[in-house]
């Protein structure tokens, strides 16, 4: 049977393009621009953040751009959070959606982390979980690695450790809760590491023949990468294998995932961080009760929160045909992010990211007709 799926996803590969088109850079000065801020607190993992609006972000310095133009979200350091209450943090989504067909490159010199803290780049369909969700980065407390996964109704699995360099997880069942997880092997993908190499970055391919996603450390970002501009397409076929494979001869991509809006967020404890069979083993002496909320969230904001931030260079996405991206969406796919809905109903949450099944929040809609995949040799 692996010989069989190896063999059918190298003729997907055999058949594949490799060029992409710049449809847009979110980056300097202008990087918030195109984004809503949630502005409530996180009923989606149940953590113990608040996901501020744009003006308070601005006015509390938890969402700007540096003096080096890059983006920095945060979690709030400096206040001493009482009792009762939540402490300020950011959630952004895009106001385009990215359709099959899609690259999208994220560049980082920082990524959050630390005990209670739960950082995601992810994405999501407008109607979850039946359009799907992406997580391309994700980290929870003292973990030493990125974990990526898809999540999606059933009948989508994963195939394995087949043609990727990460190490798949507990289940090939992405409709249950921990979704099919990939845990990344490169070093220096999460924490303290991830930091000192210079950062680094990741990239994900959301095509009909699968969805594939990368990590470089940033000595080892390939030139196509390095060499692009604001303003450039971008060649993969020199990427190599993935480090997250998730082939369409297990998971029918064009069923189970619809155009994805992408997310940055930061919570705390939550119900994958804050569980306290996770969070014990690692993070248990971090204050006298032993509870993530109690002894990280409550208190004073440094030197806790000191690293809880993201520090961002740039993001861009592409596509292998040139498209605007329209303001005309139908009612399905479009919401004002300013609010929270009023109710949320939530999948059982094991762990990993799975969010709540009434994510909705694209006000454009970019219609990417083309698909694309590509052809490697394993190893090189």
């Amino acid at each position: 049977m692996t010989g069989l799926l190896f063999i059918s996803t190298l003729c997907i590969y055999l058949s594949s393009a490799v060029a992409y088109n710049l449809i847009r850079e979110y980056a300097g000065s202008t990087f918030f621009d195109r984004w809503d801020f949630y502005g409530g607190w996180d009923n989606l993992t149940l953590g113990n953040a608040t996901w501020v609006t744009q003006s308070q972000a601005a006015s509390q310095g938890l969402a700007y751009v540096n003096s080096e133009g890059h983006a920095i979200i945060k979690v709030d350091n400096t206040t001493n959070v009482p009792l009762g209450q939540n402490r300020n943090s950011v959630r952004i989504t895009t106001q385009d959606a990215y359709d099959i067909g899609s690259l999208w490159i994220i560049d980082l010199n920082h990524i959050p982390y630390g005990c209670s803290v739960w950082p995601a780049f992810w994405s999501f369909g407008p109607n979850w979980p039946y359009d799907g969700e992406i997580d391309i980065i994700e980290g929870i407390n003292t973990m030493d690695n990125n974990q990526m996964a898809i999540h999606t109704t059933p009948g989508c699995t994963h195939s394995g450790n087949v043609n990727q360099l990460g190490v798949t997880g507990s289940t090939t069942d992405c409709s249950q809760g921990p979704g099919c997880t990939v845990t990344e092997t490169s070093p220096n993908s999460y924490q303290a590491g991830f930091a000192a190499a210079g950062g680094g970055v990741f990239a994900t391919q959301f095509d009909s023949t699968g969805i594939y996603m990368w990590f470089w450390s940033r000595p080892d970002i390939p030139p196509s990468i390095t060499q692009a501009t604001s303003t450039s397409s971008i060649d993969i076929s020199q990427w190599g294998t993935p480090h997250a494979s998730y082939f369409s001869t297990t998971c029918n991509i064009t069923q189970f995932f619809s155009p994805q809006n992408l997310v940055l967020d930061i919570t705390l404890c939550g119900d994958w961080g804050g569980v306290p069979s996770i969070y014990g083993p690692s993070c248990g002496n971090s204050g006298p009760t032993g509870l993530c909320y109690n002894d990280c969230v409550v208190g004073p904001g440094s030197p806790r929160y000191d690293n809880a931030y993201f520090d961002i260079s740039y993001i861009r996405t592409y596509t292998t045909v040139s498209v605007v991206p329209s303001s005309t969406t139908s009612a399905t796919v479009t919401s004002t992010m300013g609010s929270v809905p009023p109710t949320l109903q939530r999948p059982t949450q094991v762990s990993g990211g799975a969010r709540s099944n009434s994510e909705l929040g694209s006000r454009f809609l970019i219609t990417l007709t083309a698909s694309l995949v590509f052809f490697f040799v394993d190893g090189q």
